[in-house]
């Protein structure tokens, strides 16, 4: 019996299968990009520039992280879940009496109103990373519930909402008011998140 001779596999087209399949997948695979953490650095200052206003200590909340991830909030030790609530409490105090849509307690021991509170928020340089988000997101939090409240009683949305509405690309036509109305916002609540240099 004669020996069959086995059939070549044509291996031309190979090369052109691989390529079409490599841009098929890198047109279809969606890159996932971080955002980080969004902050707004201050300009930079000239080098005759009047001294910054001082800052009464009553108006500084002091978030301490240690490098245990334990935290120390106004010099007491708190839990993470109670980080929110203590930092919309100072915000929200009024002690001066001159915010009128505030809702705070008016402890003159506390904030003066949200113009003039700052968070300060100092790190050791082992926290780990997880707990320095945690305790970023609380913070930021916090001032997000206060611009969602007065976001609603105000427009009947809440800030988040209209802000993703402001980002749309997909509808253009409301940016001017959006911007307007946002901006109203923030300026009751401005973000005043201070970060010292880690430890």
């Amino acid at each position: 019996m004669a020996k069959r001779a086995a059939p070549e596999v044509n291996a031309g087209s190979m090369a052109d299968i691989a390529f079409l399949l490599l841009i098929f997948f890198l047109v279809t695979t969606t890159i996932e990009t971080d955002s980080g953490i969004s902050r707004k650095l201050p300009p930079p200052q000239p080098e005759n520039a009047p001294k910054p206003p001082e800052i009464k200590m009553k108006n500084v909340f002091q978030v301490l992280v240690s490098r245990d991830n334990r935290l120390l909030v106004e010099d007491e030790l708190m839990e993470l879940k109670d980080v929110r609530e203590s930092a919309i409490a100072f915000l929200d105090n009024n002690g001066d009496g001159s915010c009128k849509y505030c809702k705070g307690t008016k402890s003159s021991e506390s904030s003066d109103n949200p113009n003039k509170a700052v968070i300060s928020l100092n790190n050791d340089r082992e926290t780990s990373y997880n707990t320095y988000i945690a305790v970023q997101n609380e913070l930021v939090a916090a001032y997000t519930f206060l611009r969602n409240r007065e976001a609603k009683r105000l427009y009947n949305r809440t800030f988040e909402q209209m802000e993703k509405d402001y980002n749309d690309v997909n509808h253009p036509e409301n940016k001017d008011k959006l911007k307007t109305k946002l901006k109203v916002i923030k300026d009751m609540y401005p973000e005043k998140l201070s970060e010292a240099e880690a430890k």
